[in-house]
């Protein structure tokens, strides 16, 4: 359990995808770029490439995004934040699931 106050620490910005690259050498990693209506969009590293047989289709929707964690290095490149996804199933693995948490409004906009 966490406290309020600790789950007030987390930022969720809505944030649309400009743009999907696959990375050479890595069959999970997506690269986006992401406008969070900032000076400029930020670049995300998202291990979600086995959901989607054409990533291409990422771009331009909007989703959830936690923008105020540390940046990470993986794999020679750096993630400034992390896409929020839905998932599950039965413990035996039957009726998975994967959605990202998609969003209809502004980029930028903060969840509360």
């Amino acid at each position: 359990m966490i406290s309020i106050d600790d789950f007030k620490k987390v930022e969720i910005r809505a944030g649309k995808i400009l743009s999907v690259e696959t990375i050479e050498g890595s069959d999970k990693l997506l690269k986006l770029a992401v406008d969070f209506a900032e000076e400029k969009p930020r670049q995300i590293l998202s291990g979600i490439k086995k959901f989607f047989t054409d990533p291409q289709e990422l771009v331009g929707v909007t989703c959830a995004f936690v923008t105020n964690l540390e940046p990470r290095e993986m794999i020679g490149l750096t993630s400034q934040g992390m896409i929020m996804a839905a998932s599950g199933g039965t413990p035996e693995g039957a009726a998975d699931f994967f959605t990202l948490l998609k969003m209809d409004c502004p980029p930028g906009s903060l969840v509360k």
